[in-house]
């Protein structure tokens, strides 16, 4: 009987200390500032993003060159146009190359990097300067350079090719080769951010444990292994999410190295997208694909979300 009058006793004290928390000075102090910036925000973004994607999602329906009000409704023919051209299948396949080669090639390189430049080496700040530099450049920039270097009459491919009097290759002329030239350009221009990102990871890494790994006897490739990949495996889930978006919105980067040719074979789903959409004015079809690639893009990040990056 004592133990349930005092539990009885205790609780409007219990019932008062669950006020206090609901009506303390933090909580009430937000509710001024969510009243002053949640607004503009919401405007700013109902403007610039919701907007915009339900203008696209409606001229999607029609037929219409970007002059005028669009009156020819077409329904899904768009849709159906789009998944029946060759060129926008091509451009699914790159993208999708793209994602393959981020993932196997690019993010494995950052993290063999990452680890290297973690040490404490001479050096080590100016060699991290020179292999984040190629991301610090300008996409438009660094495809121009590239678009020089591949050159087979007056670029560093035609120099070497003289050099060794070998024939020069003309790569981005080739149907065949172009896109692996792109894949090269893709890996070296943004591999440094993730290298960045991976060097942040280790230095969050509890010494301790390394040091407890190297005291028991494990072989470097067994800390790696064992230790140091499992303790990354937050960023590494990042790392993943930022390829894979960034490979679905590739367009800075190619647009001056091949705009999408020779014959369509280095086009992606944006470069698609100006190509039909802006250039050739068929405002309807270019809608059509930014539809199905916001599809594709919130399915994925969602997607990825809620399975790979739930408990981050």
């Amino acid at each position: 009987m004592t133990d349930m009058t005092a539990t009885a006793g205790n609780r409007p004290g219990i019932d008062a200390l669950r006020m206090t928390k609901y009506k303390s000075p933090t909580a009430r102090g937000r509710l001024p500032a969510l009243i002053t910036f949640l607004p503009p925000a919401l405007l700013l973004f109902t403007l610039f993003v919701i907007l915009p994607m339900g203008e696209a999602a409606w001229y999607s329906l029609y037929r219409w060159n970007g002059y005028g009000t669009p009156t020819e409704f077409v329904g899904t023919r768009n849709f159906q146009v789009l998944f029946n051209n060759a060129a926008f299948s091509t451009a699914l396949i790159n993208n999708g190359l793209i994602i393959v080669i981020s993932i196997l090639l690019q993010i494995p390189l950052a993290i063999w990097l990452a680890v290297m430049l973690s040490r404490r080496i001479a050096g080590v700040v100016a060699f991290r300067m020179v292999f984040f530099l190629p991301y610090v450049l300008a996409d438009v920039a660094a495809g121009l350079i590239w678009r020089f270097v591949y050159d087979g009459d007056y670029g560093l491919f035609a120099a070497i090719a003289g050099f060794f009097g070998v024939a020069t290759p003309y790569v981005l002329a080739d149907r065949d080769l172009a896109i692996y030239a792109v894949l090269a350009v893709i890996i070296w221009k943004y591999f440094g951010f993730h290298m960045m990102l991976f060097i942040a990871g280790l230095q969050a890494l509890d010494k301790s444990v390394m040091e407890a790994a190297e005291i028991d006897g494990a072989t470097g490739w067994q800390r790696f292994r064992y230790v140091t990949l499992p303790l990354l495996g937050s960023t590494v889930r990042l790392s993943v999410f930022f390829a894979i978006i960034g490979s679905l919105q590739l367009f800075d980067l190619i647009m001056p190295l091949t705009g999408g040719g020779p014959s369509n074979s280095t086009q992606t789903m944006v470069t698609f997208l100006y190509t039909y959409g802006v250039t050739r004015m068929q405002v309807g079809l270019g809608s059509a694909v930014g539809v199905v690639l916001f599809v594709i893009c919130v399915t994925i990040a969602f997607g990825y979300k809620r399975i790979f990056m739930r408990h981050d």
